[in-house]
């Protein structure tokens, strides 16, 4: 039996306030026929630790609490390190796979310098449609595929964090998610997977991450995150996370996408928003850009900063 055809899913999750959808989600991935286990992180919230191991008695699904520093990186790293599978897939607390979710990713590593697969996340609107302040292009800040990606399998840089699948030894060969990115409970830093994906591919030029659409998850999103405060504080939190990986990676890896979507995609949407009379959907895009930048200068002003926790606190001053 190939070991390529199963994978491990690690769903991290931090808050009860995710409770049904955790559950969804957990279900969603225990029904896809390539899952060998489901691991469920949970990062350092002791009273869902308890909750959630004492709703899972089925054999496929392990709950263990976040045993390295609490943020989005530590709890993957805890899954990666506790998953038994050749694969690691990840799946988000607050996104359901589809059918066909997990076979789509496995099927992406069909040669060995495949490293890493990635999917399409479809957005759950709370009122059931995309808010104006959310045109396509912009669908990236709530997590979720967005316009400008490619329509067919290809390879790419990066991957969408709730849909995503790894080679585990490619990730212990690099030491996992570098906890110093990415998300810590509601404070929205990015660039993770992201990093990842960079730095595996500059471990071994020879590595490959594979986009595959028809791979699909539906990722739920919730009132505040379609306010035009979160657009803003979304977006610039996503510029100080690029800053940083620009100073760790080098700026060709880390922005050679963002510059081609900046340059072409993004202008194409403002046009587009314009002459279908939808203004709030073009100075959604531009806000977004500027918000971006000015935290990309930010986090420029800030590189010094050895303390993680040091920059974070004077952002959050800033912005609310």
């Amino acid at each position: 039996m190939n070991p390529a055809l199963f994978a491990s899913v690690v769903i991290c999750a931090y808050t009860q306030a995710r409770w049904d959808d955790l559950v969804a989600s957990v279900g969603s991935a225990l029904d896809q026929p390539g899952t060998s286990e489901v691991i469920v992180v949970i990062d350092h919230e002791k009273d869902l630790l308890r909750r959630a191991q004492g709703e899972w008695q089925d054999s496929r699904v392990r709950v263990i609490a976040n045993r390295f520093r609490q943020g989005l990186s530590g709890a993957r790293n805890t899954g990666v390190a506790a998953a038994t599978s050749e694969i690691v897939a990840f799946l988000d607390d607050d996104a359901a796979a589809s059918p066909g979710w997990l076979d789509g990713l496995l099927g992406c590593f069909d040669a060995p310098e495949v490293v890493g697969a990635g999917g399409t996340a479809f957005p759950v609107w709370p009122a059931g449609e995309a808010p104006a302040s959310l045109p396509p292009e912009l669908l990236w800040v709530v997590g979720c595929s967005y316009r400008g990606l490619p329509v067919e399998r290809s390879d790419v840089r990066n991957v969408i964090g709730c849909s995503m699948a790894f080679r585990r030894r490619a990730l212990r060969d690099i030491g996992g998610f570098n906890p110093e990115t990415g998300r810590i409970g509601r404070i929205p830093l990015g660039g993770e997977e992201t990093e990842v994906c960079i730095r595996l591919r500059q471990a071994d030029p020879r590595s490959r991450v594979v986009f595959e659409p028809a791979s699909a998850v539906r990722h739920r999103v919730t009132p505040d995150r379609t306010t035009w405060g979160y657009l803003s504080r979304r977006s610039f939190y996503e510029g100080v996370s690029k800053s940083a990986l620009s100073k760790s990676l080098g700026a060709q890896d880390a922005l050679s996408t963002e510059l081609l979507y900046t340059r072409q995609v993004l202008p194409a949407g403002v046009v587009r928003e314009l002459s279908h009379l939808r203004p709030a959907g073009a100075f959604a895009i531009v806000l977004s850009v500027a918000a971006v930048g000015a935290g990309y200068l930010y986090g420029g002003l800030h590189r010094r900063q050895r303390n993680r926790a040091a920059l974070v606190a004077p952002v959050e001053s800033v912005i609310r």
